[in-house]
């Protein structure tokens, strides 16, 4: 599949791992998928989150992706439901970082304690790739780009889409940027 993937697509990829490096996870997250399109000043992607505002508004998205991966990955409205019945997951996540520090929840390791080499996909990360294909299809790209890992992004439920969708930017409003408000429906 990814020799069909544009270099604007390999880069988000290889972004996505710096990501997932970087915070020392143990393998590449959709969160990490997200946080390279961020990154990136060129290409359809960024020019479709131009379009929707989110240039000025990056900071919000990567500070509500940290406190996801602080809570073990619980999006906010899984946090919510579990409020419901009683369960406090910020309680939860300050007493288990108060016993074993800031981040312990997160399952990521800052100690360089993990070897080095190819880093796996999450099963998350390969939803969303499998995904972006699959929309590539649908609206007859030949190419998988970086708007098809935006759009599958948006479109798988899951925290990036949460908190693209706080952010106003839906797989709707993407699909109608990128394609004028296309036909093609992908699952």
């Amino acid at each position: 599949m990814f020799e069909r993937f544009t270099n604007d697509a390999r880069a988000v990829v290889r972004g996505a791992v710096v990501h997932s490096e970087r915070v020392g996870s143990r393998s590449v997250g959709a969160e990490h998928l997200l946080l390279a399109l961020l990154d990136r000043e060129a290409g359809r992607a960024s020019f479709a989150l131009a379009s929707l505002g989110l240039a000025d508004r990056k900071e919000p998205v990567r500070a509500a992706l940290a406190d996801a991966r602080r809570r073990a990955g619980l999006s906010q409205a899984e946090a919510d439901a579990l409020a419901g019945l009683g369960i406090d997951v910020s309680d939860i996540v300050s007493r288990v970082e108060e016993v074993h520090g800031v981040g312990a929840m997160s399952g990521d390791r800052r100690d360089g304690g993990w070897l080095s080499g190819r880093r796996t996909f999450g099963q998350d990360a390969k939803e969303v790739l499998e995904r972006c294909l699959r929309i590539a299809v649908a609206h007859r790209d030949r190419r998988i780009g970086d708007e098809h890992i935006l759009l599958a992004l948006a479109a798988r439920p899951g925290v990036p889409s949460e908190v693209l969708t706080d952010q106003g930017v839906t797989y709707e409003a993407l699909d109608r940027v990128l394609y004028g408000g296309g036909e093609a429906k992908a699952g």
